[in-house]
This record gives C-alpha cells, structure tokens and sequence, in this order.
C-alpha cells in the first residue's frame, strides 16, 4: 500500500503539527562508517538517512523536555506528545506515515495489507498475523481493537460510562467493529452515510489517540468487567493512572516514574521483523534544557528531538564533537487560544478582535528563528499548513496577527472601549477596567519569549496581560485555568475530523469552551465527507466562521531539532509523526564499527 501525504493537520494536545519542507542540516564532524551515516542525507531520503548497522546490547539515554501528565494518552490531560512519546513501543498499530510521507501499513502486526471490502457502508478488514501476541503470550486479536473502540467513543454512543477520549470523532463514525477467523481478522464497518476516504489510517494506527490498540484481557486480569460500559469507563481510569505492565509491541516498560523517566527493555515475545538490540533505553523528562549540555558530556544523555526550540541549547549542541543535529519544520504549530468564559473576552467580540490584530506573529517568529532557521513558515490555517494541497489562508484581509497597533485601536475605539493609549491597565470599558489577563503557557524558551512579546503588544492597546508559565500543560487546558492560552497541536497527515476535535461545542479538546451553532453543523456535515476535497472544503468553512469569531490565532509552524551522539544509528526526525524522532526507536542501536 503507497499512499503519499504531505502533512496536512490534526490532532493532540502538549506541543504542535507541521510538514517536512526545508531545512538546514548541521552535522557533526565525522560523516561516519557507513553510506548513509549522519543527517545529511535526510533531505533526499529521509526514511533511510542516519542508517546502520547495530551491534547488540548498549544502553541509550533519550530526553523529552516535558514529562507526561498520564501514564496513557486517551484523556484529555494525558494525551501529550509526551505520553504519546513515552509508551510508544507497546502498544500494537496498524500504520503510521513514515518521514517521506509515504504511508506504511504494520506488517508486522498484519498478515496482509488492509483492504476496503466495501463501499456502501464502507466497510474494511484487518487480518493479524497468527504470530503477534501480548507480551504474555495472549494473542492480539479483534477483541482488543473492538475495546479500544469503544473507549474511544463518546457516552452518548452508550459503550463507556466515564471514558474521558480527548478526541471522539473517529470513534463515533464506526457501526461496528467484529471478529472473525478466532479473532484474528477484524472487520470494520462506519455508518451509513460515513465515506471514510482516509479508512486505512483507521483509529488504530500509530496517528490515532491512542496510537495504537489497547489490550482487553489486561483490563480483565485486572478485575474489570468490559463487557459493562461501567467497568470500560473504570478501565480507563485505571489506565490513566497507573505505568502499563503490558507490550504488544518491540518494548516493555521495566520502570516509569512519571516526573522523572521512563526505562524501556525488549519485548521478549516480539514477533516482528526487527528485534531492539539495546538492551536498555531510558527515556528522561529533562525540563530545563540548561541541564542537557554536561548531561550529553558526561555520557548521561544521547540524544533528544525535543518539542520546544531553544537557540541558545541549539548553538550548543552544534558546538560539541560527535554529536548529530538537524533542524527543519516540525510537526506542530503554535497558536494562541481566547477563554471564552471570561468575562471580557466571551462578551466583547472586537476586544479579541483588537487583541489579534495587535500580535505580531511575524515578529515573534523571526525573533525565535530566524537566526537559525530562516525558512519558518508562519501559520495562516488551523487545519493545513502552507505547504499542503489543501491549503487556503484564512488570515487573509483579517489584519489578525500583523501587529497593527493602530487598527486594534480604532476597532476597540468602535466599540466603546476607552484608554487604549495609557498603557498596561488603562483600557476601560463603560468606566471599567478591563483585565487583567492570564497569559499562560509551558516556560518553553521560544513560548518564554512569545509570551513576552505577546504582554507587549497588548500594552500598547492598553491591556495588563500577566505572564503565568504552567509546567502541567494538558491539566492547565483541561481545567480551563487561563484567559489567553498558547500551545500548539500536534498530528499527522491526517486531517478528517480535526474541526470536531477543535471547535465542536462540548469537545474535550475545546479548551476555550468556544461554541458557535453554524460551525457545529458544518462539522456534523464533514464527518459524512465523502471525498478529502469535500472534508477540506468544509473546514475552510469552518475556519472563515472562527476567524471572524476570534477564538483562535495561528502563529506559525514550530521548526524543531533532533541531536544524537554518533555511536548511535537509525535515529532520524519524523516530522509526519508525534512521536518525532522515536517514531521507530526499536532500530535504535550501537553502530557496527
């Protein structure tokens, strides 16, 4: 199956989404043993660049710069790049789009490629290889994806009581999900009127929620009834809150302390192609980037492709001998999100008009990047990036995100607002002070200096803005706990469904509690888009409609970096997966000298 997708938008809280566009590529000074050593070559063949042979055994000591905030990523809370980053290899998927773009079904998981049996309603099957099983030995079969489905559900669809899925869009647009062949062959049909054009990509692959598929006779040998919508919902709970004892992939979990690392070992039972040769990767949350220069020069740390973007740690990194770096665009975007419950900001249309056109997005961009990575794309769509097919600006004639101070003046000025020219706090509305506000987001170094930047634009229209760095980024958007919130989405190529998860009214991932009657049925009529040029035509719709409401404000794609010590290969970024870098971490090995 070859299904080529240039990265479009989508989902997941924490960090961000993007595209593979160019990049410069600084590497260490040995080009290593082998043809494709180093990143180098990433631009021309970025699924096989950095590519080697493996010796066995080793240890690998890998960073993430935030730590998850579940052990599971299926709640909105947990549901993290981070999380997503630090069980990856357990659980079972059945694709994932590699860093070219191309699609790649999970052969090791599959006996066969996935096929569409049907049209109308569509309907598509999965067949299993008879040798993939659980890390004890119990066989993967349909019964596990039926469950993840239906934790996947929202209540209404009446499966789980108490299932809290960030994103329940691909979930309730599936009829059934069956097994036959004694389990081994799923069957999987949508409901009638559901096109489903991205069918092969399904809930279950590596893109999903989830990222995979969750085990069902570990929640039995845990004492839950799952055939009860009551005790899935308790399941999911459990899951949430406890480190997953169970592998249905490469590795398992030998340890996971959630504030400090994650230690992962080889699956003894792994039934695919490719078998990890490191005996040990310790996965460490690093949240202050200043540790990580003596950590890579004391042999304490390998490697990292970190979702925040800090020049000075770049320039660093780059300085030090037998250390690999790349940068080029990620797989995120940041944006800047209103509170819709506030008081000012829910009741005054223009004052978030005003406050989106005062940011400068521009500004903010190249003050971050443009040193070292000239090429950064600022973001004029919340769905695609400026590289995709489908991409249409819809910042376009809004003045949103230009920093025209002026004109956030004169639409404040019209609509009643007073003292837009007396600096932080002189803004009045009807004799009253409006704000201050809650400006918050993770003290990442490129969002530390947004937020700055963003305090001082608002100023100038006379708004107090006080700076709040959260470092509980997913517990912080689900409580609703700020005024002005930035972050950014992270996905895939996919895109179908991203307007339910962003902008539906009571979505989970709706952090801002926006609500808007026209975009709720634009996104009950996408979900039955029988065509991507249909689904996308949709979301344009929907993105005129929030724009005009200010609820959102694309800022632009976040370019990252990957580094890696030269004794280590295999290791590239994916900038078409959140898991980035550990996209295939089993590969990861010692170089054959």
């Amino acid at each position: 199956m070859r299904i080529r997708r240039r990265l479009a938008g989508t989902v997941a809280a924490g960090a961000a989404m993007a595209l593979v566009l160019s990049a410069c590529a600084t590497d260490g000074d040995d080009e290593g043993s082998g043809p494709s050593r180093g990143f180098e070559d990433c631009l021309d063949d970025p699924d096989n660049c950095n590519a080697g042979d493996r010796e066995e055994g080793g240890t690998m000591t890998w960073t993430l710069d935030q730590a998850p905030d579940g052990f599971f990523p299926w709640s909105p809370e947990g549901g993290s790049v981070y999380t997503l980053q630090a069980i990856n290899g357990i659980l079972p998927y059945v694709g994932q789009f590699l860093p070219s773009g191309d699609w790649k079904p999970n052969m090791d998981l599959l006996a066969t490629e996935p096929e569409l049996v049907s049209s109308d309603p569509v309907t598509v099957t999965f067949d299993i290889r008879d040798e993939a099983v659980w890390d004890d030995g119990t066989p993967i079969t349909a019964d596990d994806f039926q469950l993840t489905w239906m934790m996947s559900a929202s209540e209404d669809e009446g499966h789980c009581e108490g299932c809290r899925p960030r994103s329940t869009a691909s979930a309730d647009s599936l009829e059934s999900v069956e097994g036959s062949n004694d389990g081994k062959t799923v069957t999987i049909t949508y409901k009638d009127g559901v096109a489903a054009p991205e069918w092969f990509a399904t809930m279950f692959s590596a893109h999903g929620i989830l990222g995979g598929v969750a085990p069902r006779h570990y929640g039995e040998q845990n004492g839950f009834d799952l055939d009860d919508p009551e005790g899935r919902g308790e399941y999911f709970e459990f899951l949430n809150d406890n480190a997953p004892e169970f592998s249905g992939g490469p590795y398992l979990i030998e340890s996971f302390d959630i504030d400090n690392q994650v230690v992962k070992v080889p699956n003894p039972e792994w039934y695919g192609e490719e078998a990890p040769t490191l005996e040990r990767l310790v996965v460490r949350f690093l949240t202050d980037e200043d540790t990580w220069i003596p950590a890579l020069q004391n042999d304490e740390l390998h490697g990292a492709s970190p979702a925040g973007y800090a020049e000075d740690v770049i320039r660093q990194v780059q300085d030090l001998d037998g250390v690999r770096v790349h940068i080029g665009a990620g797989p995120s975007w940041e944006h800047l999100d209103m509170n819709m419950d506030n008081q000012w900001l829910g009741e005054h249309p223009e004052l978030r008009e005003a406050i989106f056109v005062a940011v400068d997005a521009s500004d903010i961009a190249e003050r971050n990047f443009g040193s070292l990575f000239p090429d950064y794309q600022l973001r004029t769509n919340h769905v695609h990036s400026e590289t995709s097919e489908w991409h249409v600006d819809h910042l376009e004639g809004t003045n949103q995100g230009t920093g025209d101070i002026e004109l956030a003046r004169e639409i404040l000025e019209a609509a009643g607002f007073e003292g837009m020219d007396e600096g932080p706090g002189g803004l009045t509305y009807d004799g009253e002070t409006v704000g201050p506000f809650r400006l918050r987001s993770t003290s990442a170094p490129a969002r530390a200096t947004a937020q700055q930047l963003i305090q001082g634009y608002l100023a100038e229209i006379g708004i107090e803005a006080n700076i709040e760095p959260t470092d509980d980024l997913g517990g912080t958007l689900v409580a609703q706990d700020f005024d002005i919130m930035q972050f950014g989405w992270s996905g895939s190529p996919l895109f179908t469904g991203a307007g339910s998860q962003y902008w539906l009214t009571g979505s989970g991932s709706n952090f801002g509690n926006y609500s808007n009657d026209e975009v709720d049925a634009l996104v009950e009529q996408e979900l039955q888009a029988e065509s991507l040029e249909e689904s996308a035509q949709l979301h344009d719709q929907m993105m005129e409609i929030v724009m005009a409401d200010a609820y959102v404000l694309p800022l632009y794609d976040s370019p990252v970096y990957i580094f890696v010590t030269e004794e280590y290969v295999n290791v590239r970024d994916n900038a078409n997966s959140s898991l980035r870098g550990l996209y295939e971490h089993h590969m990861w090995g010692l170089a054959v000298e």
